[in-house]
């Protein structure tokens, strides 16, 4: 990464990950569509929503990026992209500023929504802070202790699916906590390609991930049975009655979803960080297909 000045812009965005955006995006699409469709739709509540799920994502690779480096799982022989600090390109400390800044700017949009929703967002927002610096930090980092996925799930999945869906309806439509299952399914599926590829070099460095306890065939089942999850939610949400048919448009992604669970099975070390990437991709355009057909 010689290319890239220590200290620069391009250091920081590099630390941001955009790549991992679309698991802050999707879940706001979603909880959009699911109050569109009960007729609280509100575009500014929507997009606070979005900035501020954008800035605690960025808050969290910031952390991920510094406690992985402390704890020593970031080394030379990491098979991922580069991590700012372990490159050399932010220090701990300008990181740990980086954190700071974007939660805080996070808490901006926080306010705004509380104005809108109540004190339940403040809940929330403290609660999603808190999780994103739990999750490679503190005294028991979910992420060593197996519990990353679960993480993933509940916020990714519930908690931001049914947080956009409040702050827009003021209530939490029954359909968004089942539109948040394929949702948060496929944030998890994201970071199984991440611990399937790393699971050697995580259990090295003492982070007991689920591939490291269960071993990669392991990771490959679970990727499997969240693949399953997010297809099935819209069949069942059609033969429920709560939806038109639209609602399977994101079936038209099972064909690349099958080919990434080819790749998960097969391939190893650094041909896994085009699956992990396609796998972003995937919870993306199927976000987008599942907001578009429960809107409609």
């Amino acid at each position: 990464m010689t290319e890239v000045p220590p200290g620069s812009i391009r250091a920081w965005i590099l630390a941001a990950r955009p790549a991992t955006l679309t698991a802050a995006f999707a879940p706001v699409a979603v909880g959009t569509a699911c109050a569109w469709r009960v007729g609280g739709f509100r575009w500014d509540a929507a997009l606070a929503a979005l900035l501020g799920a954008f800035l605690i994502q960025i808050a969290t690779n910031f952390a991920n990026d510094m406690f992985d480096f402390q704890k020593g799982a970031d080394t030379e022989e990491r098979l991922g992209p580069t991590r700012a600090a372990q490159a050399g390109l932010l220090t701990v400390r300008q990181l740990r500023r980086g954190i700071l800044v974007a939660f805080a700017l996070a808490l901006g949009t926080g306010i705004y929504l509380t104005s809108i929703a109540g004190p339940a967002v403040i809940v929330i927002g403290l609660a999603s802070m808190a999780a994103g610096l739990a999750y490679t930090g503190g005294p028991f980092p979910l992420a060593y202790n197996g519990l990353g996925d679960v993480f993933v799930m509940a916020f990714f999945g519930f908690v931001a699916v049914c947080g956009t869906a409040f702050v827009q309806a003021l209530s939490v439509p029954d359909i968004a906590w089942v539109a948040a299952i394929p949702i948060g399914a496929l944030a998890t599926a994201i970071l199984v390609v991440n611990n399937v590829r790393d699971f050697e070099g995580d259990a090295r460095a003492g982070k007991t991930t689920l591939v490291v306890r269960f071993g990669r065939a392991g990771g490959v089942v679970e990727y499997a049975i969240l693949l399953l999850a997010a297809y099935a939610t819209p069949v069942v949400l059609l033969l429920l009655g709560w939806t038109s048919a639209w609602v399977c448009l994101p079936l038209l992604t099972i064909l690349w979803a099958i080919r990434l669970f080819r790749s998960v099975a097969s391939d190893r070390g650094i041909a896994l960080n085009q699956t992990l990437a396609w796998t972003a991709k995937l919870l993306s355009l199927y976000g987008i297909l599942f907001a578009i057909g429960i809107a409609l």
